[in-house]
């Protein structure tokens, strides 16, 4: 691989790395990023992250890709003038006009990305319209943006790869496809107990848990982490979003929002994993590992593991 690529393919891989770490957090969507500095590199990397997810030929893979290309860019365009707005929306081939304070979309461009949201706001019989559009703020043109762009990204995904790679390419892919079947874990998720037992929680869980209920600060993998594995071991998302309430900068809107998205009730519709070991381990996570943490690669392992009504039945 010609060096003058490594920058492309670093900044690709890191794409896919947010993505299987469960999507991007506000600290990482800025454009002056450590990790890479030239916008070349930024704009080259989304191809090349595309082909390697195809590559990897997971369908789950593709599905956390998708969502997070998809959340990333919406977080831009949050930030973008009205006028920036309606140039990118061309590229789609909306319909889409400034108003005095708003923005106007064809009624057929809203009603073809709002047919999976199920916030009664989006309901067309609750929105204005007028001479066949529909008045939108910004912050929701970025919000549709973000289901046009996740189905042009899953129609990218669609395609097969069908050409030789270069060998250093084809290793980099197999490294993410190993990284990501660590995620995915060894546990037969269907099988958890439905009845919580928060004594099986293994110890990083368990320490995730306890700050949130004390109001500590956490990180946004260590949120990510604590949401998915709850949701996967019988919390409702109500009982989660009310989880995070002691904490200082809690927004039941949005937490609301990205417990429903975790959940699987919202967007994609994939309800995620909790990180594989390994990962949490990379982000300082795990803590005060016990000897069954060393016997597993998954939080969900251990706690199946430990729950009593599977070690009763055992």
């Amino acid at each position: 691989m010609r060096p003058e690529y490594e920058g492309i393919l670093k900044r690709a891989e890191r794409r896919i790395r947010k993505a299987l770490e469960g999507g991007y957090s506000a600290r990482d969507l800025s454009w002056k990023d450590k990790e890479y500095a030239e916008v070349e590199d930024e704009i080259i990397s989304f191809p090349v992250a595309v082909l390697m997810i195809s590559a990897i030929e997971e369908d789950s893979a593709k599905r956390l890709f998708v969502e997070s290309e998809a959340k990333r860019m919406s977080s831009f365009l949050k930030e973008e003038s009205r006028e920036k707005l309606i140039e990118i929306s061309k590229s789609f081939q909306w319909d889409m006009k400034e108003d005095r304070t708003r923005l106007r979309l064809h009624f057929t461009d809203y009603l073809r990305n709002t047919s999976h949201l199920r916030d009664r706001k989006w309901k067309l019989v609750n929105r204005l319209m007028e001479g066949g559009r529909i008045l939108i703020t910004q912050q929701e043109a970025a919000r549709l943006m973000e289901e046009e762009a996740r189905r042009y990204v899953e129609k990218l995904l669609d395609r097969r790869v069908e050409v030789a790679l270069p060998e250093d390419l084809t290793k980099r892919i197999k490294k993410w496809r190993q990284a990501f079947l660590e995620k995915k874990g060894e546990t037969d998720f269907g099988m958890v107990p439905k009845e919580v037992k928060i004594s099986a929680f293994p110890p990083c869980i368990k320490r995730l848990y306890e700050a949130t209920k004390a109001g500590r600060r956490m990180s946004h993998i260590g949120r990510f982490t604590l949401t998915s594995f709850l949701l996967n071991v019988g919390f409702t998302p109500e009982e989660v979003v009310n989880l995070f309430h002691p904490l200082s900068d809690f927004s039941e809107r949005m937490t609301r929002y990205q417990v429903e998205h975790i959940a699987g009730d919202r967007g994609s519709r994939t309800k995620y994993l909790s990180p594989s070991c390994k990962t949490l381990k990379t982000h300082g996570i795990c803590v005060n590992p016990d000897e069954l943490c060393k016997r597993v690669r998954h939080p969900l392992a251990y706690y199946k593991r430990r729950h009593p009504r599977i070690t009763a039945k055992a």
